[in-house]
């Protein structure tokens, strides 16, 4: 698949791919009816599962294991045994990198499969491997969607196995209009890595609107990146009547695990707060953080 083709080309070769796939998997039925197709899928698979660690010494072995990763037409089943057959020499054949080439171009060559497990799965591999060409091609889908070969969350979260300055700003895009909660989630996560991005995860952690676990997640990457902001967003949650018990309770986990103590023992109101907090109605954590808290700062 050529990187320069427009996502109109690329919308309209989709669904061709999506009839090869329809009619595979009616041979595949036609087959099975027939009374030959499952068990002969169920040999290919027991014979590809049972091949040693010589596979890149034996040529036609190689290829025709590669084959079978590439033909669309053949049942999933056994397209998969094909790939796991490539993953288990590349950890136990002595002489994998000879033919490592190979299996990486076998795998580019099916990045657009009409299969979404097939895709996923070889790009799962391609982006372990640090592949440029793979990661364009996510890079490309979260871009423009009408090219996307797998779900926002999941190309992101394949995209953090090599992070690349260049997914920092779709990810932030992602963040301020995303597709959906998942993939917001997994765009914070891979700006975790970004120090420049910090104002970001501020923003989100200010935002009552926010569900908790994506605050949470904002409280986490600031740690990270600007623990002395973390530090003063923290006191105010944990001072705030308003917030919810869980992220007053990390809120006050991070004030006692890495604030500066003589600032902890000057700061009255503070402290005030958080001996109500420590017989109040809240949760058991956020009672057991506060005794922990006087513990470590009484005065």
């Amino acid at each position: 698949m050529s990187m320069k083709k427009t996502g109109k080309t690329a919308t309209k070769k989709r669904p061709a791919a999506a009839k090869k796939a329809s009619a595979a998997t009616a041979s595949g039925a036609k087959a099975k009816t027939a009374g030959g197709g499952s068990r002969g899928d169920k040999e290919q698979i027991r014979a590809l599962s049972s091949m040693s660690g010589d596979i890149c010494e034996d040529a036609k072995k190689l290829q025709s294991v590669l084959d079978m990763i590439k033909d669309a037409s053949a049942p999933l089943p056994v397209r998969m045994a094909a790939l796991q057959t490539m993953l288990a020499a590349s950890f136990s054949a002595a002489n994998f990198d000879a033919c490592r080439p190979d299996f990486l171009a076998a795998l580019r060559s099916v990045v657009a499969d009409p299969e979404l497990e097939i895709r996923q799965r070889v790009l799962g591999i391609l982006s372990r491997e640090h592949d440029g060409y793979a990661q364009q091609v996510l890079l490309d889908g979260l871009r423009e969607p009408a090219k996307a070969l797998l779900p926002p969350e999941k190309a992101l979260q394949l995209l953090s196995y090599d992070i690349h300055t260049e997914a920092y700003p779709v990810a932030r895009q992602i963040i301020q209009n995303p597709p959906n909660p998942a993939a917001k989630l997994e765009a914070m996560r891979l700006l975790a890595a970004d120090a420049a991005s910090a104002p970001v995860f501020e923003k989100i952690l200010r935002n009552k609107r926010e569900p908790e676990d994506v605050r949470q997640l904002s409280a986490s990457a600031l740690h990270g990146l600007d623990p002395q902001k973390l530090q003063e967003h923290a006191r105010k949650i944990v001072l705030d009547k308003s917030e919810g018990d869980q992220l007053r309770a990390t809120s006050l986990t991070a004030i006692t695990q890495f604030a500066k103590h003589p600032d902890m023992i000057k700061d009255s109101a503070l402290q005030k707060r958080v001996d109500e907090l420590r017989t109040g109605e809240g949760s058991a954590a956020l009672k057991r953080v506060s005794r922990r808290f006087l513990a470590k700062f009484s005065r």
